[in-house]
């Protein structure tokens, strides 16, 4: 099974990142580029057979390390 993890910073939130590729963007001759917002993308491989037992221990490994979750939002999408 898979899960994939996308994390962004809440909204509010400062991202200095986004604001340099915004400005990048920019400087390269992109117009009508509004706000841009960067964030992680994770993929994992688990042995897990059940959806939700792999949902709620892939949210475990959220909580526990993989997003900051004073700062950040995640999204958890599990597959095939």
């Amino acid at each position: 099974m898979k899960a994939t993890v996308r994390i962004m910073l809440k909204q509010g939130v400062l991202d200095p990142q986004g604001k340099a590729i915004e400005h990048a963007l920019s400087a390269l001759g992109f117009s009508g580029v509004g706000e841009v917002r960067q964030g992680k993308l994770i993929t994992l491989e688990l042995d897990d057979a059940d959806p939700a037992a792999a949902r709620e221990r892939v949210r475990d490994m959220c909580e526990k390390l993989l997003a900051n979750t004073v700062i950040e939002d995640y999204e958890i999408e599990i597959g095939e």
